[in-house]
């Protein structure tokens, strides 16, 4: 035997981590598609005028060890110090069988949102029990399953107050103790819709007949507690609602908002198990009085019944506004933080009520001692009433003290010109308490001076709190482990399955992008430490900028909007300013076609522009001839257009760089919408065909997962001439204007980003854009007489995506887009996007991850639901009582009598199921309608887990 010595090394492949078809498989799926090539398919689908005239490059592509070793060396640029500067942010810690079976298993951070509900039911029932926490915690009746973070939900609650009250007044109040990030985006938020903020101290400026609502932090920003009982019933008498920004730790030991009256609960659940990360992600969250909870924005989970009448869980209320009141909405919101939100709801579960409070009791009794000991250096406080955060009066000193508890390793909160703000959290230790006298010059000793609990009996908690026995369970990790298991197996996620969803790029992450979000460098940075603390942080984020500019042909990117939905109204608000700046202020008719995801009417609306509908043509393009007219009927007005490149359609249109320059010459902005780059990268860039503005879905293109329904990001790229229009941030640039939290989103899972495009390289890049071309096409192919494709080119091709139209169906088989949704999880797969952008039909995006015998099996499946509508039409299989009427069929169908009038081998081992690694939904079809009628929103019971451990 010879050996060979080559510079094979099976890491180096960093292509094959993310393009799924070998070159033979390539060439294979060419010959079925019709193409001379790749480079002849490309020709064929993407206009060539619209086509980049240069490669894109930027530098060789890493291997995955160098890639690793990179990543090392920019974080430890970063400084990791102990910050107590609060403001919304904490140290915490996430118990490591919560991060290494949630945060790191694919199962949980693959998973897409939970529209099916058959096959999402373990996150459902998760995220059930960080709403039954939330609802438990504030003392308010139901709670949503998470928003973006507590800035943006105070703006959502403003939203929800502005248009539930009965005032008239269109001023809104907010406590000044409330974080300085909170105000900024909440003046954001209301200045396009013409509403008032008020800012000042609720005990003497608060005017409840001049506003129609109310929102006061609690704790206060500063520390301070303040029972606002009387305050809201001072709101309340004059039809106004009023709203707490509540920290949930503080809500163990304190008073809850529902007792104090508050109509309306936010806050971020950061501080249960979620590590800071340089500001993101974390999950907030919103809890209402039972009357608003069809005006709260994001997801509500609730119970209905299976079509067994056995307890199944389900997406209630289907509150997404944007989708159904478009531009008259008063919220984008479209995603959630679902995967923060799982890991806070375990940390309850973990800790349980009793754990809870002791953390709760502990951070409170070493800020008391805090407390006692600057008292006995001879500071004043601004309050004895606090729950973990005091500020201190230091004078002069300010900067003395500041640098000298850098030297002990803190961060402290410089608070104006003369106080201190600390803030203590579940991390801290008796010796950090110890450093922080040491800093105001003193030498003292914890265990001399500790304290006793400042919470006065009238602001104690009295009432119970998280009494669901899943809070009470045997929490040895064991069981943890287990239960955490048993709700994932319930679960179709990416590790399992293509999810073949259209517009959403389901595609799996490569695990060497995901390592380092848990690394102290990365995950422990406070969003407003200092920022040379930060340097790896601000190398990344720069090199990172970088390299979306080249790829996009934008000058500049601001990567603080969280989620692409923020995003749009990021891109409005940027362009609303360069109007403004110009002198063009009255600018305000946005142009959008009908066949736009609805977020983006909703964006305009609160961006203060009014919307005006573009039709579409038969073949999905925009109707340039109503555009046109469009833009010369609202010319002295108009502001902006948004259009979304490839169309929602899976098209390119040829006239995308014309409706550039007709909003162009009537004076707008273009707003391209980057839900489709995945399809343009390395091959178009959006700033050339014409656009001004894009947001760009780094949880779609960029590879961070999809988390079950968040994180996300939506950074903007823009031009030059909007650059100094972008997103400010109060705390750390001065500048208004912000639109999310932190100055720069959900920072801690960029490196995801970053290390994808540098083990990609430009080439990469490129070569996955058109694997994810000719996948789509080759679906088509395969599926080209059994299924109708909706829009093709003029050459007959599909861009990254195809619609398929099965309205034939139901009028020949009485087969709904339903029936072939439900019958696909009996195949193995999750569906794909359901009637959007047309009902009936089902958009399919293969990406570029995955591979021909996938792809195969997809189609395989898709081909005999067919042949079973097929049957139908024939009349082998009965109308109503048949293999796609009754998907999906569980395990209970394979046991006991049997009485439908098909196969039952046939029902549960379609084509495409893996017979050796069958995936079997846990309940039948769920009843929607009955969900809807009896909403409960409450833990599951106890029984349950019994008998799942029988």
């Amino acid at each position: 035997m010879s050996i060979t010595l080559t510079d094979y090394d099976p890491y180096d492949f960093a292509n094959r981590r993310h393009i799924g078809p070998s070159p033979s498989e390539i060439s294979d799926m060419l010959k079925v598609v019709g193409a001379a090539s790749l480079d002849a398919l490309i020709d064929e689908t993407v206009p060539g005028s619209i086509r980049q005239k240069t490669p894109l490059a930027f530098g060789d592509p890493m291997t995955e060890r160098e890639v690793l070793d990179h990543l090392r060396a920019t974080a430890r640029k970063n400084t990791v110090m102990v910050s107590l500067i609060g403001q919304g942010y904490h140290g915490t810690i996430m118990p490591p069988v919560i991060q290494r079976t949630i945060l790191e298993n694919p199962a949980w951070y693959t998973a897409y949102t939970p529209y099916q509900p058959e096959i999402s039911q373990g996150r459902l029932e998760a995220l059930l029990n960080f709403q039954t926490m939330v609802a438990d915690l504030t003392g308010l009746d139901i709670a949503n399953a998470s928003l973006l973070d507590e800035a943006t939900a105070a703006a959502e609650a403003m939203a929800i107050a502005e248009r539930a009250s009965k005032s008239k007044s269109k001023a809104f109040f907010v406590d000044h103790h409330c974080h300085p990030q909170t105000i900024d985006v909440i003046r954001t938020r209301a200045e396009p819709l013409g509403w008032e903020v008020i800012v000042g101290d609720p005990f003497s400026d608060l005017d409840a007949a001049q506003v129609f609502g109310a929102v006061f932090q609690y704790p206060g920003t500063f520390g301070h507690v303040h029972d606002f009982t009387d305050l809201i019933a001072s709101l309340h008498a004059e039809k106004a609602i009023a709203v707490i920004a509540a920290d949930p730790l503080s809500l163990t030991l304190l008073k809850s908002p529902g007792e104090m009256g508050a109509d309306i609960a936010i806050g971020s659940m950061q501080r249960f198990g979620v590590p800071v990360g340089y500001g993101g992600p974390h999950a907030a969250y919103m809890a209402v009085k039972d009357a608003y909870k069809r005006s709260m924005p994001g997801r509500l989970v609730g119970v209905t019944v299976d079509a067994r009448g056995n307890q199944a869980y389900r997406l209630a209320l289907q509150t997404r506004e944007q989708h159904i009141r478009r531009e008259k909405a008063t919220s984008n919101i479209c995603t959630a933080q679902v995967l923060l939100a799982i890991i806070a709801s375990m940390y309850a579960v973990f800790h349980g009520p009793e754990g809870l409070q002791a953390i709760a009791g502990r951070v409170h009794v070493r800020a008391a001692t805090l407390a006692a000991g600057l008292k006995k250096l001879g500071f004043d406080l601004d309050t004895d009433r606090f729950f973990d955060t005091v500020s201190v009066a230091v004078g002069d000193r300010q900067a003395e003290i500041l640098e000298a508890a850098r030297g002990e390793g803190l961060n402290l909160r410089k608070v104006g010109d003369d106080r201190i703000g600390i803030a203590l959290d579940e991390v801290t230790r008796r010796d950090t308490v110890e450093a922080v006298w040491r800093a105001f010059g003193g030498d003292l000793s914890f265990d001399d001076l500790l304290a006793k609990p400042v919470i006065t009996d009238a602001m104690a908690r009295k009432s119970d709190y998280l009494e669901h026995p899943i809070f009470h369970m045997n929490r040895a990790e064991s069981e943890m482990t287990r239960y955490i298991r048993r709700l994932s197996d319930k679960d179709l996620a990416l590790d399992r399955t293509m999810i073949p969803l259209g517009s959403c790029t389901m595609k799996l992450n490569a695990t060497a992008e995901m390592l380092c979000i848990t690394w102290p460098e990365f995950a422990d940075i406070h969003p407003f430490a200092p920022a040379e603390q930060a340097q790896g942080y601000t190398q990344m984020i720069d090199d990172l900028s970088d390299k979306l500019c080249r790829i996009t042909g934008y000058d500049a990117i601001s990567m603080q909007p969280n989620s692409g939905a923020q995003g749009e109204f990021a891109g409005l608000m940027t362009v609303r300013a360069w109007h403004r700046a110009n002198g063009q202020g009255h600018r305000h008719v946005c142009l959008i076609p009908t066949s736009a995801h609805g977020t983006n009417p909703a964006s305009a609306q609160m961006a203060g522009m009014s919307v005006v509908a573009v039709r579409t043509r038969d073949n999905g393009d925009i109707d340039l001839d109503d555009f046109r007219a469009k833009a010369e009927l609202h010319s002295d007005n108009l502001a902006a257009c948004m259009i979304t490149y490839p169309s929602t359609h899976g098209v390119f249109e040829e006239t995308a760089t014309e409706v550039c320059n007709i909003t162009h010459a009537h004076g707008g902005q273009v707003y391209l919408d980057g839900a489709n780059l995945n399809a343009l990268v390395g091959l178009a860039r959006p700033g050339d065909i014409g656009a001004d503005v894009s947001h760009l879905n780094l949880h779609k293109t960029f590879c961070i997962p999809h988390g079950g329904g968040g994180p996300g990001m939506g950074p903007i790229g823009v031009k030059a001439h909007l650059t100094p229009h972008l997103p400010g941030h109060c705390v750390t640039d001065g500048k208004p204007g912000a639109v999310s939290a932190a100055p720069f989103g959900s920072a801690s899972i960029l490196p995801i980003s970053w290390a994808y495009c540098l083990m990609m390289g430009g080439e990469g890049l490129t070569q996955a854009t058109r694997i994810a071309i000719l996948n789509a096409n080759y679906i088509a192919a395969r599926l080209k007489g059994a299924y109708d494709v909706l829009y093709t080119s003029s050459a007959g091709r599909v861009a990254h995506e195809c619609i398929l139209d099965t309205r034939p169906l139901a009028q020949s088989a009485g087969v709904t887009v339903d029936d072939v949704a439900k019958r696909l999880i009996d195949c193995g797969f999750h569906a794909p996007t359901m009637s959007w952008p047309v009902a009936g039909t089902l958009m399919i995006e293969p990406t570029e991850s995955e591979v021909k015998a996938e792809l195969d099996r997809f189609c395989s499946a898709m081909l005999t639901i067919r042949e079973e509508a097929q049957a139908i039409e024939d009349g082998t299989l009965d109308r109503d009582n048949n293999p796609l009427k009754n998907a999906p069929h569980t395990i209970e169908d394979l046991v006991g009598p049997w009485d439908r009038p098909y196969d039952r081998e046939a029902a549960c081992f379609p084509a495409g199921a893996m017979r050796n690694a069958k995936y079997f939904a846990p309940v039948n079809r769920v009843d929607n309608v009955y969900g809807d009628r009896n909403l409960v929103c409450s833990c599951p019971p106890m029984s349950d887990y019994a008998e799942a451990a029988e």
